[in-house]
């Protein structure tokens, strides 16, 4: 949290943003030195309030509150910080620099209020509990929510109970961490005990590369909040630039947010799903929509349909004629998918795939984004890569284009022989989903192509056995429209 307000964004009308400007600046001792990230939660009668990390005149990180002025504001333009804060401080054994970050309040069944702060606690990453009875004065418990040794300071934790899929099932509860080591995001889903208020994870892997991952790309400090009225949980995060620190000055602004998702946990209880608000889905125009179309070995074929594929929203549903011709998988790749991506990219012949989508591609295909899918063979089962490439994104100098992946665990790929991908496209930004939600990756990209508003958009398949395009339905999106407030 800054001195700016990036906006306020209306789910009824997601084309608007209300440019507004936030009163808490940096000008308490309690956080002169900077505002950082915090959570809102709201009281009794309706109240919200903000706990967020201020660094303090000796530089420590400490948490504090700021109240709204005027209720009746819907925008909520105006807050204050009383003379009390800091609420808490980084006392005894947490460290002054690696403590921040302080979630939404529950109640216990005792009545009192908890939250959970980020920290690095003996050399662990910790999400450090609170208790309070009137949100002021709070008090630590003994024992962290949670902690692990398998990485540094946890930053901007989340803590909340997991949305259950149509079909159910066992209640669990999902604790997210941002990991600063690897500037990515990451959960464990596990069960919320009670009575000695502490998170037990299903599964307690000492390695975060085991973890659960929110976003494969570039996706960091994601934050989720309940809405009541649709009983569903949001999600949205920082997806940073990858472009240099001067462009960013010539801009006069850095990092944006992503596009607010649904997240639930699916039917076996194992890993969360994450899907656009169907919100989203009021700013598609222009449908173009194909189906049947075989891509060979080899094939590229452009969708010449779609008008402006610079800012599109793209389903593809896939079938695979011929999963036998699969790579055996080394099981050492689960550790690293990133890297196998990067070693076997869009271009690099193999069985079942790559084959995907090259977005934000110039006419000759010079520039251009692939997200795509390789389909390997287990012992028991098949497993599907996705991937992100930017390699080729961008003729520029001076720019970041990494490689993402991670492995989805698509149900019934055997039997079904179907993948799907969606993709929302919006210039510098690409969000994919894929296998209807169980894998996702954000990439940031800066074609040049875009500086003269010609972008395409490009099926391919470069696997030796042929890839059915079932359906592909594509659509052009609304432009944003700005309101000064």
């Amino acid at each position: 949290m800054g001195q700016h307000n990036l906006g306020s964004l209306s789910f009824d009308r997601p084309n608007q943003l209300d440019s507004t400007r936030t009163s808490i600046g940096t000008d308490n001792p309690s956080d002169n030195n900077g505002c950082w990230s915090g959570s809102t939660t709201i009281l009794a009668h309706d109240r919200p309030v903000i706990l967020y990390t201020g660094i303090d005149s000796n530089n420590r990180e400490v948490q504090n509150i700021a109240y709204p002025v005027n209720l009746t504001d819907s925008y909520l333009r105006k807050w204050t910080k009383p003379a009390y804060n800091p609420l808490i401080e980084p006392v005894g054994d947490l460290n002054s620099t690696e403590f921040r970050d302080p979630t939404t309040g529950w109640v216990g069944k005792d009545g009192l209020w908890r939250i959970a702060v980020g920290a690095e606690l003996g050399g662990k990453g910790a999400a450090i509990l609170y208790k309070s009875i009137d949100f002021v004065h709070w008090i630590r418990a003994k024992d962290p929510l949670h902690s692990s040794s398998a990485s540094g300071v946890w930053e901007c934790p989340d803590f909340y109970l997991a949305v259950a899929d149509k079909d159910g099932g066992e209640t669990k509860y999902v604790l997210k961490m941002s990991l600063r080591e690897t500037l990515m995001d990451y959960y464990m889903l596990g069960k919320y005990d009670k009575e000695r208020d502490i998170f037990v994870p299903n599964n307690a892997a000492n390695d975060y590369r085991l973890w659960g991952r929110i976003d494969f790309g570039n996706f960091y400090a994601s934050k989720s909040f309940f809405d009541s009225q649709k009983h569903r949980r949001i999600l949205f995060a920082w997806s940073n630039e990858s472009d240099s620190a001067s462009d960013d000055v010539a801009k006069g602004w850095a990092g944006i947010h992503t596009i607010p998702r649904t997240v639930w946990m699916d039917s076996s209880g194992k890993q969360l799903l994450q899907w656009p608000i169907e919100e989203v889905e009021s700013l598609r125009t222009d449908e173009v929509h194909l189906q049947d179309i075989e891509l060979n070995t080899g094939a590229v074929s452009e969708v010449r349909e779609l008008k402006e594929a610079s800012q599109a929203d793209v389903e593809a549903e896939f079938e695979l004629h011929n999963l036998e011709r699969a790579e055996p998988l080394d099981p050492n790749w689960l550790l690293d998918p990133q890297k196998l991506c990067e070693e076997q990219s869009a271009s690099a012949p193999g069985g079942v795939g790559p084959f995907g989508l090259l977005l934000l591609a110039s006419h000759d295909l010079v520039e251009h984004t692939a997200v795509y899918f390789r389909v390997y063979r287990s012992q028991n089962n098949y497993m599907v890569l996705m991937c992100s490439d930017q390699r080729r994104s961008s003729l520029r100098p001076g720019l970041y284009k990494p490689t993402y992946g991670g492995f989805l665990d698509v149900v019934d790929l055997q039997k079904e022989r179907r993948i799907s991908l969606r993709t929302l496209i919006d210039h510098s930004v690409i969000e994919s989903f894929g296998g209807g939600g169980r894998g996702c990756i954000t990439a940031r990209v800066y074609p040049e192509a875009l500086c003269i508003g010609s972008t395409h958009l490009h099926a391919f398949n470069n696997g030796s056995t042929t890839v059915k395009i079932l359906t592909l339905k594509a659509w052009n999106m609304r432009k944003a429209k700005i309101n000064e407030n």
